[in-house]
């Protein structure tokens, strides 16, 4: 990871002190008087990401993120010789270690809420809609993929686990809203499509091979929800965003949103229960799951760091 920081000059020496004493910190550079707004010394470095934790709150306690500046990037590749001994002075596996308060900083940001947010989540409810109409599982997955919903969901997962209360009534103020909003406007555009002969009762009532799953909630309903939201979480937390996308398409949330909208226009009660049934199980099996994968991830990262000083104090003695 790459670390740029705006010191306070009272405290530059200090933090150079502390990064260049540490092995896992490496690449370091100091620009005195180089910062403006706010004014101070730049320093930059690129540490372990096992060590970046450890690190930012060192750098907390010495009144950076008030007084200073913290910026955080991700460095793909580091051939050099410097880079492998940095590794090496680091316990630990990179995708094992969570950055906290990079984790916190993107649940903040994924919960903030935009028209785009709002845009994408409608688009792909409208999608869903369509898919139950000609009972298409390519546009279900479409649908899934649009969908923009997760990373609000982990941020609900994120507020639990951290018990930021904020963040949490945040998150789930944008999921509610943007759910309820998403579905008011397809319903909107399916009584559009009703009043002009597009559709009727019978395209959401008759027999649906391909898309009659997603008012059906079962037992495998939770199993996916819960699988999911271990592996969304996981995913960024480790830093691996590109994962998301198998996510996206494993669980059946704004597909059911699209089914409920539908039902509701055409007015299919049975139908109604069952998708307002799945969507509700899908947030909360993949909110719980995120919670418990939050707290496996602290547990086993600690346990694993506390053997590892262990057994290094019986090296030493």
């Amino acid at each position: 990871m790459h670390l740029r920081l705006i010191v306070p000059p009272d405290r530059s020496e200090r933090v150079l002190d502390q990064l260049v004493t540490d092995p896992r910190a490496t690449s370091i550079v100091r620009l005195p008087g180089a910062a403006h707004r706010p004014d101070g010394d730049v320093i930059e470095c690129d540490v372990t990401r096992e060590a970046t934790s450890d690190i930012l709150s060192w750098l907390k306690s010495q009144g950076l993120y008030d007084d200073g500046a913290v910026a955080l990037s991700s460095v793909d590749s580091s051939p050099s010789r410097n880079a492998h001994a940095a590794e090496k002075a680091a316990p630990g596996a990179p995708d094992d270690a969570v950055i906290w308060d990079a984790v916190l900083d993107q649940a903040y940001n994924e919960a903030s809420g935009s028209w785009v947010y709002y845009a994408f989540l409608t688009l792909a409810t409208m999608i869903a809609s369509v898919a139950v109409i000609t009972d298409s599982s390519i546009l279900v997955v479409g649908a899934m993929v649009v969908g923009p919903e997760f990373g609000v969901v982990a941020a609900l997962a994120v507020g639990l686990f951290l018990r930021k209360g904020g963040l949490t009534r945040r998150s789930l103020s944008l999921l509610v809203r943007g759910f309820v909003l998403a579905i008011a406007l397809t319903v909107l555009a399916a009584l559009l499509a009703r009043a002009v002969g597009w559709v009727d009762a019978g395209d959401v009532t008759a027999a649906r091979p391909l898309t009659g799953f997603i008012w059906r909630p079962d037992r495998w309903s939770a199993v996916v929800a819960v699988l999911a939201g271990c592996a969304g979480v996981l995913s960024q937390t480790a830093g691996r965003g590109n994962a998301l996308v198998g996510v996206f398409i494993s669980v059946t949330t704004v597909p059911a949103a699209g089914d409920l909208a539908l039902s509701l226009a055409l007015w299919a009660p049975r139908q109604i229960g069952g998708s307002a049934a799945q969507l509700g199980i899908n947030l909360a099996g993949m909110t719980v799951a995120g919670v418990v994968t939050l707290l496996l991830q602290r547990v086993v990262w600690r346990s694993y760091l506390r053997v590892k000083r262990k057994a290094g104090a019986r090296v030493e003695a």
